[in-house]
């Protein structure tokens, strides 16, 4: 049995996908006028976990990620860098493709654009304003009339008569302050727009998404149009309550039958945010850190829990990397492929998983597994027994990597991590030069050599293949 905390309902819920065995998850993407942080990462890495685990249950999983492309913030940051939208939203998609693939992330099935999908948002704009649950301002923007939306704010149970839910300042011209933009005419200059049945505008934020999902392939004949909707906690309010307004006013669907939320990221103590200026750009990390050692990391704390970064917890949480790698190397010695996995093992790293992505339980379920793997290597002398238990271990690491995206690379790669090209230059020079003192008798020398690389941080290990090294801090 799977377990998901539904936002909606506060609590753990069974979970039973609406039309076995396809499970269909929408995660809001990034707004593409900036490089991808830490956040974004936590998100991506988030439901990436979901879906990996979702799949090794048995289920297809459906994963569609948009990109938001169409946006006050981008418009600005185009006219700041004198470039057309179009070219700046490209690069910035790619930069965060890159990054994602840098952290192990699958790519989703689809990832619509808002740009690519107006038709679709003028026909929903269009059809809210037919049923009277829109109306349409002096000055062309079309508004959502949540008074006529009785279940307005039960998503996430905020009082509407203290907050609004606009992004900029409320417009004077709105009937009711919670009231928030389908479609905002175009200004003029400075501004840009689409032409449309709607008049020549752009969309709001929140109908984008609405409209994505229904275009997605959103069923239409049971109660919720998809199984999981997602993204970070700051997106529940008001993001994911327009959204869900929107479209029961305009399909009579609840939009997601579980709603599955991210937890923030700290930086010095303090929530990330570009305005507070701690804003950890991904591919600044990734500078530092390997994106395998930076996903550890990140997955390391419960999803829905508040992540404190920290470089110190970093360099702790990868020594539990180290091993796995450790084991995978030692395996890889013995056994030249994998077997059949540790069904045991297997079975209680994905129940652990399965239980809301307690990735705790699952930690420590891998942790026990490579200490035991570890012992009974050690106490196996049957040279045929040592090889199937190397052989069963490679299996395992590999459910391990298809769960959590750990352990994928080759140990020798994992190892020399962090060692740029100069340095793996200087280092293969002394270790030529330390075997041809060997070959000369001329120990001292050869000892010498190996204690100045083991002080830049660089391990020898002698073995019959020739002379390897590992990074060691």
């Amino acid at each position: 049995m799977i377990y998901l905390f539904d936002s909606h309902r506060k609590q753990k819920c069974p979970f039973k996908p609406l039309k076995a065995p396809d499970v269909l998850i929408y995660v809001c993407g990034p707004t593409v006028y900036d490089y991808s942080h830490l956040g974004h990462a936590r998100s991506a890495i988030t439901f990436d976990l979901l879906s990996r685990m979702l799949t090794l249950s048995g289920y297809r999983v459906h994963l569609v990620k948009n990109f938001t492309d169409i946006d006050d913030k981008i418009i600005a940051k185009a006219l700041q860098k004198n470039t057309d939208i179009q070219t700046l939203t490209e690069f910035f998609i790619q930069a965060y493709l890159q990054d994602m693939q840098a952290l192990g992330v699958q790519r989703a099935k689809l990832e619509p654009k808002a740009s690519a999908h107006l038709d679709n948002i003028v026909q929903m704009v269009q059809g809210l304003l037919d049923k009277g649950f829109a109306y349409q301002t002096p000055n062309g923007d079309v508004y959502l009339d949540t008074s006529l939306d009785k279940a307005y704010g039960s998503l996430s149970g905020h009082s509407l008569e203290l907050e609004s839910v606009s992004r900029i300042e409320d417009n004077p011209e709105k009937k009711h302050p919670q009231d928030f933009a389908l479609w905002k005419a175009y200004k003029g200059k400075g501004d840009m727009g689409y032409p449309s049945a709607l008049g020549k505008g752009r969309p709001g934020w929140h109908i984008e998404c609405s409209a994505m999902i229904e275009a997605s392939g959103a069923y239409t004949d049971t109660p919720y149009q998809i199984d999981i909707h997602g993204g970070g906690s700051d997106l529940f309010f008001p993001h994911h309550e327009n959204e869900a307004s929107q479209t029961r006013c305009a399909f009579a669907q609840e939009l997601a039958q579980f709603w599955v939320h991210n937890g923030f990221v700290n930086i010095s103590g303090e929530k990330m945010s570009k305005s507070l200026g701690n804003s950890f750009y991904i591919k600044d990390a990734l500078r530092t850190y390997d994106g395998e050692v930076l996903r550890n990391y990140l997955l390391g704390v419960h999803y829905s829990a508040i992540l404190n970064f920290s470089p110190e917890d970093l360099a702790s949480q990868k020594k539990r990397l180290d091993k796995l790698y450790r084991l995978k190397k030692r395996a890889l010695e013995l056994a030249p492929a994998p077997s059949v996995a540790n069904a045991t093992f297997t079975h209680a790293l994905l129940e652990s998983m399965q239980d809301d992505l307690n990735i705790s339980k699952a930690l420590s379920v891998l942790e026990e597994h490579l200490h035991l793997s570890n012992e009974k290597l050690d106490n196996t002398a049957n040279k045929v027994d040592k090889k199937h238990g190397a052989s069963q271990i490679l299996a395992d690491l590999l459910f391990v990597e298809s769960l959590l995206g750990l352990g994928g690379k080759e140990p020798s790669v994992y190892f020399q991590l962090g060692v740029d090209s100069a340095l793996k230059e200087y280092i293969n020079t002394q270790i030529a030069l330390r075997q041809e003192a060997k070959k000369a008798k001329d120990f001292a020398r050869a000892d010498e050599i190996r204690q100045a690389l083991s002080q830049r941080g660089i391990a020898l290990m002698d073995t019959p293949k020739g002379t390897i090294w590992e990074k060691i801090i």
